[in-house]
């Protein structure tokens, strides 16, 4: 399997490379698009991206040199009219850069790119929503080499994939960010903090009343409160258990890691790891973690690769609740 990782400068390569990356990606949000449009962005990221075509071109000319892929992001859900072109453009360009895949998430676009034949892999993005093998037949025949799936499918939907399309690559996440919704539905952007932050992390004051205009029971406040109790739990482990790490600084939260033997043998060619916006330090200790796990599946069988995985950050409790989990199949707490 191949193990990619995220990267926001060239100056990320070397350093991830060497701790066992095979393939990178990036987004790219040029200067001269920012003047033409504001905050309006090319891919799913306000943040995390490169800034030039003359960084690009760096970050490729480090990767084939050490042999390795690089994917640029064109993955939002859509393009306005009135940008069409410049995308297109933009995507001639970044052919032209020597960059080996780009990932999109808007199936016109695919079809767009699969007619013109650029010299450019095409993987269809998690934002897609490609959650069964007919949506993955389609996008083949619209040129797409690879899939990557999204986040909230289970292990036999991944199976069945795999099984009624081998000749697609199949890429699946294995750390970092989770999304509260399902990415592909969730029309909002990541914003940052001071102008609200995700929709999902947004907290508004609740008022709680019965339809029948009676006043609420004290078990039913009791049921109330452990509902948004448990809410805000779940939200706690989706946002990567409060960006917390262990004192090695291998960070917390979603994880697909233990499922890596059940991957493989379904036929899942690549694992990825998200968050081309976060530090350099976290991206480089969710590479060392997830090559760790990869070489130990390799070299032993799935309980001991499982148990490893679960080893490796030291707190059992946070694997034995299940909502850290990508795929809750393999986890040994509740679903």
């Amino acid at each position: 399997m191949r193990l990619v990782a995220p990267v926001s400068a060239p100056e990320d390569i070397p350093v991830l490379a060497r701790a066992g990356a095979d393939e990178f990606y990036c987004g790219l949000a040029p200067r001269e698009w920012q003047v033409r449009f504001g905050r309006s962005t090319v891919n799913r990221r306000m943040s995390g991206n490169l800034q030039s075509f003359e960084d690009l071109a760096r970050t490729v000319a480090m990767a084939h040199e050490l042999g390795k892929r690089v994917s640029v992001a064109f993955n939002a859900q859509s393009y306005p009219a009135d940008r069409w072109d410049d995308v297109l453009a933009m995507l001639d360009r970044v052919a032209a850069s020597g960059v080996d895949a780009v990932i999109v998430g808007d199936l016109g676009l695919l079809a767009a790119l699969g007619e013109r034949r650029l010299p450019l892999r095409l993987h269809l993005s998690s934002v897609a929503s490609c959650r069964n093998a007919e949506t993955a037949e389609l996008a083949g025949e619209l040129g797409a080499v690879r899939v990557i799936l999204p986040r909230h499918l289970r292990l036999s939907e991944i199976r069945g994939m795999c099984r009624a399309l081998p000749e697609l690559e199949i890429e699946a996440f294995v750390l970092n960010d989770g999304c509260v919704f399902e990415e592909g539905s969730c029309h909002t952007l990541h914003l940052p903090g001071p102008l609200g932050g995700p929709i999902c992390l947004e907290r508004f004051a609740h008022e709680y009343h019965r339809s029948d205009g009676n006043p609420l029971r004290e078990a039913e406040l009791q049921r109330i409160h452990a509902n948004d109790e448990a809410w805000d739990e779940w939200l706690w482990y989706v946002f990567s258990c409060g960006f917390s790490v262990t004192a090695e600084g291998l960070p917390y939260g979603p994880c697909g890691l233990c499922a890596i033997p059940q991957l493989a043998a379904a036929g899942v060619g690549s694992v990825k790891i998200a968050g081309r916006e976060g530090p350099l330090e976290r991206r480089l200790k969710s590479v060392e973690m997830t090559r760790a796990v990869l070489e130990c599946s390799a070299g032993s069988g799935e309980r001991e690769a499982v148990a490893f995985a679960r080893g490796l950050r030291c707190k059992p409790e946070l694997c034995q609740s299940g909502f850290m989990c990508y795929y809750r199949e393999v986890s040994p707490g509740r679903a």
